[in-house]
């Protein structure tokens, strides 16, 4: 399994017990629906390995308590400590409407509904405060403050995104 395949779930946070339970740290809004897992990929030395689970509970708000196979002691899970933890694209709930996974727009046109097409989504960039949309028209980089009230719609059939942002904006760059 290759990284580009997969999304990133969390990282192991933390010893459990002295008998190699962990607690695996799920960055989602939704821990919910990643408690009954049998497996993962936990990255170690820049590969992802599989991992297979013996026992799991929710534990807290957003910590999954793992017993994996093969870890049987403190020092098995020392040796996983702080891993980053992924599972396969195919495994991500399908969104719908103008909810989005920010890979998933990758490639798209992009148009505003006041300047027609503006270019090919790149990215989301989601380092800073506001995530921006990258988009590219040529040689021109475009940076859009990802709002929901500048989304008029997320159309997967044609692979466009449709914008309507305020007058201004995108001219500064198209100029």
């Amino acid at each position: 399994m290759h990284k580009k395949d997969c999304f990133y779930l969390g990282k192991i946070a933390r010893k459990f017990s002295f008998k190699g339970e962990v607690l695996l740290y799920l960055d989602t809004d939704e821990p919910e629906l990643y408690q009954n897992l049998e497996s993962v990929f936990v990255e170690l030395n820049k590969t992802l390995v599989p991992f297979f689970i013996e026992k799991r509970s929710l534990h807290k708000d957003k910590f999954l308590r793992v017993r994996f196979e093969d870890v049987e002691n403190e020092a098995d899970a020392d040796a996983i400590m702080n891993c980053e933890v992924y599972l396969p694209l195919s495994m991500l709930p399908k969104l719908e409407g103008n909810k989005f996974y920010y890979h998933e727009i990758i490639d798209f046109d992009v148009e505003d509904v006041r300047l027609g097409n503006i270019g090919k989504m790149k990215g989301v960039n989601d380092s800073n405060a506001q995530p921006l949309f990258e988009i590219t028209k040529g040689e021109i980089d475009i940076l859009v403050p990802m709002i929901d009230a500048f989304i008029v719609k997320i159309d997967r059939a044609n692979k466009k995104v449709i914008l309507n942002t305020p007058e201004g904006l995108v001219d500064l760059y198209l100029g």
